[in-house]
């Protein structure tokens, strides 16, 4: 394989992150139109549907601090984004997993950075609990961002870094 193959290979995982923005953003749009705020619909006994407004981060942080976050948040997604397609674009293609894991963290601060910037807020609906606990809610972004982070960790503990 020439280094010119062999370098751009893992930018072909920009499909897998354009197909979970898709599905995100198509997710957010049905769940939007089908329920009302605070909405919850029961699909099993430790899973709802619901329609929640996440105007900050991860577990809400920030959510009431009157709006800069919004653009904090934003350019947040685009620096890490641009770095992770970089990051992306640098890999060998033998390095399948860190490939996956990094295009899952940037599809998913995309797709959580599309709602930022289009409504204010990210639209969540997945509601895990368990009598009365309940998760925040989340969306796919969110567990493209999770997974994406798992698949990290395990990537490090798997490849320790070398002296080089």
């Amino acid at each position: 394989m020439s280094d010119m193959q062999s370098h751009y290979k893992p930018l072909r995982w920009l499909w897998v992150a354009l197909i979970i923005v898709v599905l995100d953003f198509v997710s957010k749009q049905w769940i939007s139109g089908h329920f009302v705020l605070g909405e919850r619909l029961a699909v099993l006994p430790f899973f709802n549907l619901t329609l929640a407004h996440n105007t900050g981060a991860a577990f809400s942080f920030l959510h009431d601090a009157g709006g800069w976050q919004r653009w904090a948040f934003t350019g947040l997604a685009v620096v890490v984004s641009v770095a992770l397609a970089v990051w992306l674009s640098r890999l060998d293609a033998s390095q399948k997993l860190l490939a996956i894991a990094l295009t899952l963290v940037m599809a998913g601060a995309v797709g959580n950075m599309i709602d930022r910037m289009m409504l204010g807020y990210v639209v969540d609906f997945v509601q895990i609990y368990w009598n009365d606990w309940y998760f925040p809610a989340f969306n796919v972004a969110d567990s493209a961002i999770s997974v994406g982070a798992v698949f990290l960790i395990v990537d490090a503990f798997m490849h320790p870094e070398t002296d080089k």
